[in-house]
């Protein structure tokens, strides 16, 4: 699929530009306080003009053959653009934690480390994290290592995606 640059495309998102549209594909997962799996994951970024995008991630627990089992994680927020390929990620997951992240752009790469993190009552314990995005032969790999449920940092999650449609703009 042949990406193109929104017309109204904020300068600052330029660094980013790259990650607009939809994207679908699977992954893996491993933790030491729970049993490794294979999932599928939908990431959806859009941007209407200002310096900033959406963001909204499903994912879903898939069987050895690639086949649903469950749904799983969802999370929205918004990853805001700054001047000079800085980055803020304002995020909420369905799990009842928020989390900010700061980060920088570049070159078809995207590196975040949270800031700060705040929890509901029953929601399990998370500290850190670091989530790195980068373009590969177009498509979409990221990495999640995440400090949580007294673990230190270590990797959590990885996928590739594939873009699946540009995105929705005004």
């Amino acid at each position: 699929m042949v990406f193109e640059l929104p017309e109204n495309l904020h300068p600052d998102c330029a660094p980013l530009a790259w990650m607009l549209g939809s994207w679908h594909g699977n992954g893996h997962g491993d933790y030491p306080t729970i049993d490794s799996f294979q999932f599928g994951q939908e990431l959806i970024f859009t941007h209407d003009g200002r310096p900033f995008f959406h963001y909204f991630a499903r994912s879903w627990i898939v069987d050895e053959s690639g086949e649903k089992v469950r749904d799983a994680a969802l999370e929205t927020g918004f990853l805001r653009c700054r001047p000079e390929g800085k980055v803020e990620l304002v995020m909420a997951h369905h799990t009842g934690f928020v989390e900010v992240w700061y980060g920088r752009a570049d070159g078809g790469k995207l590196e975040l480390a949270t800031d700060a993190i705040a929890r509901t009552e029953s929601a399990k314990e998370v500290a850190a994290g670091t989530r790195l995005y980068g373009n590969v032969d177009g498509d979409l790999l990221y990495a999640y290592d995440m400090a949580a449920m007294g673990q230190e940092l270590q990797p959590h999650l990885w996928a590739r995606l594939q873009r699946t449609r540009q995105a929705d703009l005004p």
